[in-house]
């Protein structure tokens, strides 16, 4: 395997992975940025929770990945990059797109840090899309 050139595609791409064979956690390298997405979908409910271990030299995320109780799906349903390394998606805070009219919630890094698309437009502040969750 070569170099990652998109550590936060890598990061979704693992949690989509995890998701389709069932797995009940997920361990991914750390970084600021990953560790600020994994305490977005924690705080919103698309995970079940999480630990981030310092071990190593850049440590790993360990997630618990969130199923329906009933139906036993991921609650995940979607979860695509916005913004990549070779095309930038920046938004003002009136262009941010919403995702599936507000129920999903895309995660936007702004001067403030990483924050959801309601907050970013509550605070009025633009900034880049990260990426989409539903």
């Amino acid at each position: 395997m070569g170099a990652i050139t998109d550590p936060i595609a890598d990061y979704l791409t693992r949690i989509r992975n995890a998701q389709q064979a069932g797995h009940q956690v997920v361990e991914i390298p750390s970084s600021k940025m990953k560790r600020g997405i994994t305490e977005i979908l924690y705080k919103q409910g698309y995970i079940l929770k999480y630990k981030f271990d310092t071990e190593g030299p850049q440590g790993t995320i360990r997630i618990a990945l969130k199923y329906d109780q009933i139906s036993k799906t991921p609650v995940i349903k979607k979860l695509g990059r916005i913004s990549k390394p070779g095309l930038r998606q920046y938004s003002k805070a009136t262009d941010i797109p919403r995702i599936i009219n507000g129920l999903g919630i895309s995660i936007v890094s702004t001067s403030h840090g990483l924050m959801t698309d309601k907050q970013a437009r509550k605070e009025n502040l633009g900034g880049e899309l990260i990426c989409y969750v539903y």
